[in-house]
């Protein structure tokens, strides 16, 4: 997909003007700025995207321009102005009047930002009533009511409130609005709860939407089918868009103009395409460069780590195929016990018949959406869940076969990296005492054998000694991801299992974190099972791929062939589902 341009006049009055905004927090200690000096101008019917990594203060500054700082936030200098009024410091039942029917928002968390004990439904209708939209067909709804009907009806006719909704819902995406409309939240996947947002957010018609971070939750293929809708809504509507996202590549192709925030303050703006192709802040180009896309090249391990390579006529490099496999499942199946939705017993086939090796000292990665079996087939394989069906296999060694001590030993050989650090750390735990359990664990040396094992484990994670006495909580995202590779690292392992372990973190880290596993691979020979459902970063770090739907493997191969001739629909649909996958970056 390419950004579809959106001309803007000249002499076109701006919709939103943001001149020198600064915003802080009242701490304990006084005042901590979060956004400093940040310009940005956004015209009519125009998409403007604000990129950063976590803390970079684009969140902040889209919740000041709708009123909706959180906690102690102010705006302590500089002005908002929106639709020639100054709205900087308008009181609060200014902006409850601005807010729906002048600028709409589409958060983040769907299920977060949807009362879980209203229909959805109800909350359409609520939001319609609090801008004094309810029962109001406008050209949009009316053409959309004339074709369910099969009868024209006028624009700003009166219409029921329940059709609507319905017609609001249906406009967003939702099949079956009618129907959806009575259901819960907890009834909706996570797609369908985000087109529900979309609804409410553009229920009253604003001329300005802001969308923050509106698909990170979601898998790229759902990401793509909601944004491609949405971008037709605003479209027709002529609506404004303040796009906020972590993920450059989306932001360039769903925004004419981008914004890139780092620590507070605008580094750069300017045209989408021109700041991915001539970034001219070193940041810009670190971001760029950091970001995964299917232009990227392989981090080459296998070949460090004693792993015969082979190259063809053609020059391309492949793994040999007599590398024995460390790894190997057979028609591995299982199946849950499931309730119905009237209590009735059912059966959830989760995986289903599942084949394929893992090569010693390669990087295998398992890809598929959310629902696909990937998870459940890690879980396997680590012995976490027991499967229906099937076996896996440990150079050879049925696993089923291993006794409770011999099952017990297999956990130095396999070890997990989970996908939220935070979530699989201790809290209570010092970083000292999260890397050395599994030695206390396993009975490995004396206290001092450990002490020096947890310095050598953090010196190989490229995480300072002194942490040793800080807690999970101190530290960010990616160096809690550190942390938890240097505990899985502790047992000295064949096999790494990471189930998403890159998701959560944004993209310097993240590509922080890739190259720091292929330099393990690399020294250590490590064999690394990949669970993910970015095909961008399986390009980068992958000499096989499986891809998973619905609990099948439906495509397995080496990375470069998978990439450059996919054989199944669906895998096709994933790569090309990638944000930024066409668009040529900045080399450096």
């Amino acid at each position: 997909m390419t950004v579809e341009s959106t001309t803007v006049v000249a002499d076109t009055a701006a919709l939103l003007e943001v001149r020198d905004l600064e915003v802080a927090f009242r701490s304990s200690t006084g005042l901590v700025p979060a956004v400093r000096k940040a310009n940005l101008t956004l015209y009519p019917g125009q998409s403007v995207a604000i990129v950063g990594e976590s803390g970079s203060g684009k969140s902040t500054l889209a919740s000041a321009v709708i009123g909706l700082l959180p906690g102690t936030g102010r705006v302590t200098g500089g002005s908002i102005v929106f639709n020639g009024k100054d709205i900087t410091h308008a009181s609060a039942r200014e902006y409850q009047s601005l807010r729906g029917s002048e600028i709409g928002l589409v958060p983040q968390d769907p299920m977060s930002n949807l009362n879980p004990v209203w229909s959805i439904g109800f909350q359409v209708k609520e939001a319609l009533k609090a801008n004094g939209f309810a029962g109001v067909a406008d050209d949009r709804l009316a053409a959309l009511a004339a074709v369910d009907r099969g009868e024209s009806v006028p624009a700003g006719v009166s219409i029921d409130v329940d059709d609507q909704v319905a017609l609001l819902l249906e406009e967003a995406g939702l099949p079956d609005a009618a129907r959806r409309a009575r259901q819960y939240p907890h009834e909706f996947s996570g797609g369908m709860r985000q087109r529900a947002l979309i609804a409410i957010g553009l229920a009253a018609r604003p001329q300005l939407l802001i969308a923050d971070e509106p698909t990170s939750a979601l898998d790229v293929t759902v990401q793509r089918r909601i944004l491609d809708h949405l971008g037709e809504q605003i479209r027709s509507l002529g609506t404004a868009m303040l796009f906020v996202t972590h993920d450059l590549g989306l932001a360039a192709e769903r925004a004419e103009h981008i914004i890139v925030m780092h620590r507070g303050r605008v580094v750069e703006s300017g045209p989408s395409i021109e700041v991915l192709q001539d970034p001219r802040h070193p940041y810009t180009q670190r971001l760029v460069q950091a970001a995964p896309s299917l232009a990227s090249r392989r981090i080459q391990t296998a070949h460090a780590a004693g792993v015969q390579v082979i190259e063809d006529e053609l020059g391309v490099r492949e793994i040999a195929d007599d590398v024995d496999e460390v790894l190997r499942v057979e028609h591995l199946t299982k199946i849950f016990d499931v309730r119905g939705a009237k209590g009735e017993a059912k059966i959830l086939k989760a995986v289903d018949d599942v084949t394929f090796g893992v090569r010693r000292g390669t990087t295998t990665a398992l890809v598929g959406e959310s629902g696909s079996g990937k998870s459940t087939v890690a879980n396997i394989i680590l012995n976490l869940l027991d499967p229906t069906s099937g076996k896996v296999f440990h150079n050879g060694v049925d696993l089923s076969t291993l006794g409770p001590k011999q099952l017990f030993a297999l956990r130095r050989i396999m070890q997990p990296v989970f996908q939220n650090p935070y979530g699989s750390l201790d809290p209570m735990y010092s970083i000292f005492r999260v890397i050395e359990e599994p030695l206390r664990v396993h009975h490995v040396g004396t206290r001092k054998d450990r002490e020096a094992r947890v310095a050598e484990l953090l010196d190989l994670v490229s995480l300072p000694r002194s942490v040793m006495r800080r807690y999970p909580n101190e530290l960010s995202g990616g160096q809690r991801q550190r942390v938890a590779i240097a505990r899985a690292l502790a047992l000295r392992p064949e096999i790494i299992v990471l189930d998403e372990a890159v998701s959560a973190l944004d993209v310097l880290v993240q590509a922080q974190v890739l190259r720091l596993l292929a330099d393990l691979q690399s020294e250590l020979g490590l064999t690394y099972l990949f669970i993910t459902h970015d095909l961008a970063v399986v390009r980068q770090i992958a000499d096989d791929v499986v891809v998973m739907e619905h609990g099948r493997v439906v495509e397995s191969g080496p990375s470069d062939d998978l990439f450059n001739q996919p054989q199944q629909d669906y895998t096709r649909e994933l790569i090309n589902a990638v944000p930024g996958a066409a668009i040529p970056l900045y080399g450096g």
